[in-house]
């Protein structure tokens, strides 16, 4: 089962495609630009069509998605944790 997908293999995220992701959750995601799966721990809950860090980054640290910088982290996030409007940021602001 895929949990996630990844768009491009340099992204720092994921997007989840399933419903009630549970913290501890082992996941199963799809990269689609390499067609190749890999295997990632939620380490909080993740909620459908939110983000899943799937590296960790640093406080300030720039976030990949569709291989383009999406924003700036406000607090270190770790592998595996939710990374959402709380805990990024566009680099307007």
């Amino acid at each position: 089962m895929i949990h996630f997908l990844v768009h491009h293999k340099q992204d720092t995220v994921g997007v989840a495609v399933v419903e009630d992701i549970k913290a501890g959750q082992t996941l199963t995601g799809w990269v689609m630009e390499t067609d190749e799966t890999v295997k990632l721990k939620a380490v909080q809950p993740i909620p459908l069509g939110h983000k899943i860090a799937l590296q960790n980054h640093p406080d300030k640290g720039t976030v990949l998605k569709y291989g383009h910088d999406i924003g700036r982290t406000v607090f270190a996030i770790r592998k595996g944790e939710h990374v959402h409007v709380h805990n990024l940021k566009t680099r307007r602001w």
